[in-house]
């Protein structure tokens, strides 16, 4: 069974608090479940983590590759800003899906460049809570293709 983690980043546990109009009224918990009810329909073991810290989420990345086979990473505002976060995904040997509840190419435009979308295999963006099902499916078929 492939084992992923999911990486959300700062300011992820104020869904359904801060900015309803641009991240809806569902909280990360909801988003979390949703994407633990997909890897489980698929046959894939999700595991989640959340944290403020910049720090925290490089320790875990580092950690991720004796454990995890995928990431699906929703880093927030580090997205844009974390080149050691983007180093640190390079240096991860597994499958990486960055993902963003919100459109990022349709917002601010410091918030439509990414520092860490090269270290990935892909992202996906716009979708909400949907977003989180597509990311779990689309590791589930990187898996099958490479064979794993």
């Amino acid at each position: 069974m492939n084992k992923i983690l999911l990486i959300n980043g700062p300011n992820l546990s104020q869904l359904s608090i801060r900015q309803p109009e641009v991240y809806g009224n569902l909280t990360l918990s909801d988003y979390e479940n949703m994407a633990k009810e997909a890897a489980s329909s698929f046959g894939l073991d999700l595991q989640c983590f959340n944290s403020e810290s910049e720090s925290e989420i490089i320790r875990v990345i580092h950690d991720a590759n004796n454990k995890y086979e995928g990431l699906i990473v929703n880093l927030g505002a580090l997205t844009h800003y974390s080149w050691a976060i983007g180093d640190a995904l390079k240096g991860y040997r597994g499958k990486v899906i960055e993902l963003h509840i919100s459109n990022p190419a349709a917002r601010e435009p410091y918030r439509q460049i990414s520092v860490v979308a090269s270290s990935g295999s892909g992202s996906i963006a716009g979708f909400g809570l949907l977003g989180y099902k597509i990311a779990v499916f689309a590791l589930k078929e990187l898996f099958e293709a490479s064979g794993q």
